[in-house]
């Protein structure tokens, strides 16, 4: 397998992957290009690299940027902007989890809080502040988790990590 098959490849897994995970197939492709480029790429680079649209690269590269995962970058004479993706990985996972867990997590805390508060008069009632609570309870731990994890360093993460697989 020569290199442009090897990034090829490695594109569309990325991409893949990404989907399982609930995130859009595009702009995970476009993470993965700037993860294995070498130099910074402009939107027109990407756009032909990728065989997509303008309007999706721009989009989805707001959409990384937004997220921490992607830079910009301006050359001194050029019009054209660069963007290039952050290539520390810790850096990448801890960015992934701070994003998801405000879009995901913490809107369904809120929610699981104001829910607990349901009145118990009936056997339905009940059954329903139990099952909240339990998953209030396993909520508020992953919280706290994501929490130590994003504080961390990778050192610390790595051996934590390391002893649990073994």
């Amino acid at each position: 397998m020569d290199v442009r098959e090897g990034k090829e490849k490695f594109i569309e897994a990325w991409g893949k992957m990404a989907t399982e995970w609930g995130i859009n197939r595009t702009m995970a492709q476009v993470h993965a290009l700037l993860l294995i480029s070498p130099d910074p790429l402009t939107a027109d680079q990407v756009m032909a690299d990728l065989d997509i649209s303008r309007g999706n690269v721009n989009m989805n590269l707001r959409a990384l940027m937004d997220w921490g995962l992607v830079h910009k970058q301006l050359k001194a004479g050029e019009r054209k902007e660069y963007f290039f993706a952050e290539k520390d990985m810790w850096t990448v996972v801890r960015q992934i989890i701070i994003q998801r867990k405000k879009r995901e997590l913490e809107p369904m805390l809120k929610v699981l809080d104001e829910v607990a508060s349901v009145e118990e008069n009936c056997p339905e009632s009940k059954q329903f502040n139990e099952v909240v609570s339990d998953i209030r309870m396993f909520s508020h731990k992953a919280n706290q988790t994501l929490d130590t994890l994003i504080k961390a360093d990778s050192n610390w993460f790595t051996n934590i990590f390391l002893r649990m697989v073994r």
